[in-house]
């Protein structure tokens, strides 16, 4: 039979609403860095396997759009527990 827990080691109730919050706000901070990064360094790897000069830029472009997409569906995005 598995032991009840302690209560002095329990989280209090709100704790793990508050690491979600803060997972999600992360989430947020690095959505268009890390998109803007991966497109820029798959655009480098591009031009210089074409020998060109312009895909870096559409790859950051990208991935910057990539990033604010992301951004907005984690906004948009209903809370759990709800509904």
């Amino acid at each position: 039979m598995p032991e009840a827990p302690n209560p002095s080691e329990r989280k209090p109730a709100g704790m793990g609403r508050e690491l979600a919050k803060a997972d999600s706000m992360i989430q947020l901070a690095l959505a268009v860095p890390a998109g803007c990064f991966a497109g820029l360094l798959i655009g480098y790897l591009l031009d210089r396997h074409f020998h060109t000069k312009w895909i870096v830029v559409l790859g950051m472009l990208l991935g910057a759009a990539g990033g604010f997409v992301q951004i907005f569906t984690t906004i948009l995005r209903p809370p759990k527990g709800s509904a």
